[in-house]
């Protein structure tokens, strides 16, 4: 009797399991089975299944009752307890599909704009070897071609930098020489006057059959209009003589004694000097590139003339848009030139006792001392040279003028002037 009692109980509390599975919201549920095994089957309640994905595929039958599939350990119930793992692996694998879709579709777009980049950049640098390829294979034909046209041009080149050169030199020693005030040296003034007009001549009488002098008055020199190397080497060489020339004025200032003309006032003169010379370069090569651009023996038709004269057309509208700029430029420095312009007020002796009756720049006796608003005191000329290249105070960086003048210090601009 006791072994009765305790199966009754066993069947009792599997019954009782099975009926609380049933209940539960879970689609899959368990019903005790009279057959072997455990004696428990998986219940699939229809209307759960239908919404699980992928039961379109399933071989369900659509019916109202319940589907359900033993699971026992017998030999016999191992295929239905396959299909069932298979179909709950399916639907746990289509749960999880369009999450692991969406991290693989990122994942190939990341792998793709880096494959991309990479192809970019592999790219460019083949490129970039094929070309550093290319010149080693080159060089030797590129040396051999420089070196033939360094001898076809041998005199031009010379030329080019032997004015080059006179240019520099002369432009830092003038620019030294105006920084000297009156120690200056008259000597070396003279002779940077002298250098200049014999490197001027001196060029004139080497090419004097291609009468070079003209291009200064605006004529045409004798020279073949067809030949762009020709009209670009009478350009250039008018360039740097009209540098020259300018520049022998600014010489012909520092040679003027002290007494007769303030520092101010030579300042002045050198800027007005460098922005008529910037002026007349542009306007120099103007009807070298004009007769230049007409020139058209190789279409002699209407059809050439017509563009030839159209071409210089443009040419002159682009000339003359860059005058308009320059005439601005122009006459902001007339207006300097002609007006009084002082830095600051004239210093009382008192002023010049306080501030130790020593300027600050040249460490001398103050001359024609000057109070700034900022109530420091400095030479006019000490000053006025400073404040060429400066807004401020030396000493306290006061802001003590809205603007500077250029070219009041000598300089004259390394600009080469080509059309």
């Amino acid at each position: 009797m006791r072994p009765r009692a305790q199966y009754d109980r066993g069947i009792y509390s599997e019954s009782r399991r099975a009926f609380k599975l049933r209940d539960s919201p879970d689609p899959m549920q368990t019903d005790p089975s009279p057959q072997g095994g455990n004696g428990l089957t998986l219940t699939l309640q229809p209307e759960l299944l239908a919404r699980m994905p992928g039961a379109g595929s399933s071989s369900v039958p659509e019916t109202d009752e319940d589907v359900r599939v033993p699971i026992g350990s017998s030999p016999g119930s191992t295929s239905g307890r396959g299909a069932t793992s298979r179909r709950l692996r399916a639907a746990s694998h289509s749960h999880s599909h369009p999450h692991g879709h969406t991290h693989s579709h990122e994942h190939e777009s990341d792998s793709g704009e880096a494959d991309l980049e990479s192809g970019e950049s592999s790219s460019s640098l083949s490129e970039l070897r094929y070309l550093l390829r290319w010149l080693k294979k080159s060089l030797p034909f590129i040396v051999i071609l420089c070196a033939k046209l360094v001898i076809q041009h041998a005199l031009g080149l010379a030329v080019a930098v032997g004015l080059f050169t006179t240019f520099m030199y002369v432009n830092k020693s003038i620019q030294t020489q105006v920084f000297l005030h009156d120690r200056r040296t008259k000597l070396h003034c003279a002779w940077l006057l002298l250098f200049l007009t014999s490197s001027s001549l001196l060029v004139f009488y080497t090419f004097h059959t291609q009468s070079l002098y003209r291009c200064l008055i605006f004529a045409n020199a004798i020279i073949d209009s067809q030949n762009f190397w020709e009209v670009l080497w009478c350009v250039g060489v008018t360039n740097f003589i009209l540098k020259f020339f300018f520049m022998g004025l600014k010489c012909l200032i520092l040679l003027i004694p002290s007494p007769l003309m303030t520092y101010r006032r030579r300042g002045q003169w050198y800027m007005l000097i460098e922005e008529v010379g910037q002026l007349y370069q542009v306007i120099a090569p103007v009807p070298l590139w004009f007769r230049y651009l007409v020139s058209y023996n190789e279409m002699d038709t209407s059809v050439g003339l017509t563009l030839g004269i159209l071409l210089a057309l443009l040419y002159l509208i682009m000339k003359l848009l860059a005058l308009y700029g320059l005439s601005g430029s122009l006459q902001k420095t007339l207006r300097t030139f002609f007006s009084s312009e002082v830095n600051g007020a004239p210093a009382s002796p008192a002023q010049v006792r306080e501030a130790g009756d020593i300027c600050p720049i040249c460490q001398a006796d103050f001359k024609q001392p000057r109070f700034l608003v900022c109530q420091h005191i400095f030479c006019e000329e000490c000053i006025a040279q400073w404040l060429n290249q400066e807004r401020t105070c030396p000493l306290c960086r006061t802001v003590i003028t809205d603007k500077v003048h250029k070219w009041k210090d000598g300089a004259t601009s390394a600009y080469f002037q080509i059309y």
